[in-house]
């Protein structure tokens, strides 16, 4: 298996291949089981029905890829988007190559290298795969980034992404943040703040420049000792942003005075928010 990791599906199938001229076919749709070792669990509605319509208008193109498991089925090892949208179309039969694969950590590793290399995973999707291949099948992070073509600090990072709050990597599978906002939270290790900080991501559509700014602004005023005003001021931060819509910064001193920030991006926000405040 090292000698094509990384290297496109071209590369695998004539790999496992038995015969590499005669290896695709036509086959029912109803003869191909799904993969349980499938990383992908989120199918993005708009992005079916766009393949979908690409199916039904040129068929598939690209082979989905099965090998023939103990039971005779075809288990499917990639393609579960384009089986989907087969199904849809109402196709009753697919193309697929057959692959000879009886390894059960290297069906997960290629499912992960096909998804990877087709269609972006989902960051949390993907760090599950890669943590099915740390458990189950115990892999090291070094051979799981080799498998996938990725730095061990590319992998690490997106597992740590599974430590996250479930709202907050339910949030990041539905897109609703990115892959860049849940790294800058992950350096948030309080955990009521850093669900404050997504919310302000949600509500003022923070890109990720700003959310990065923000969790160091945090940063900078909750002192080691966890001093319970410094959090205080967060929730009073809060409760401004809410009202006014935009970013707010309150900065203080040992002896509780300071000054707060509103952030404006243009004179039309300005207005807007000298308007809130008058009430």
């Amino acid at each position: 298996m090292a000698k094509v990791l990384g290297k496109g599906l071209e590369a695998l199938i004539k790999n496992y291949s038995q015969d590499n001229q005669n290896n695709q076919t036509n086959i029912s749709v109803s003869d191909i089981i799904t993969n349980q070792h499938q990383p992908r669990t989120h199918f993005n509605k708009e992005k079916m029905n766009m393949l979908i319509e690409s199916i039904k208008e040129k068929g598939i193109i690209q082979p989905l890829t099965v090998r023939k498991n103990k039971k005779n089925q075809f288990e499917l090892i990639a393609g579960e988007r384009r089986l989907r949208a087969a199904k849809a179309a109402g196709l009753k039969s697919v193309p697929v190559f057959i692959i000879s694969i009886d390894n059960l950590a290297e069906m997960m590793e290629l499912a992960l290298i096909e998804n990877i290399q087709r269609v972006d995973l989902n960051p949390i999707e993907e760090a599950e795969g890669y943590l099915v291949l740390k458990e189950k099948y115990h892999f090291t992070q070094n051979q799981i980034a080799k498998s996938v073509s990725k730095s061990r600090s590319e992998i690490s990072n997106k597992l740590r992404l599974l430590k996250l709050p479930k709202k907050i990597k339910e949030a990041l599978l539905q897109n609703k943040i990115f892959y860049a906002h849940a790294r800058s939270l992950l350096s948030i290790n309080n955990i009521s703040i850093m669900i404050n900080i997504y919310n302000q991501i949600i509500k003022n559509k923070l890109n990720a420049r700003q959310t990065e700014t923000l969790v160091k602004q945090c940063q900078n005023i909750i002192p080691k000792t966890k001093d319970k005003k410094a959090y205080q001021f967060l929730k009073y931060e809060q409760v401004l942003q809410n009202i006014l819509n935009t970013s707010v910064i309150i900065q203080f001193n040992d002896k509780s005075k300071g000054n707060i920030k509103v952030q404006f991006k243009n004179k039309k926000e300005l207005d807007s928010i000298i308007k809130r405040i008058k009430g």
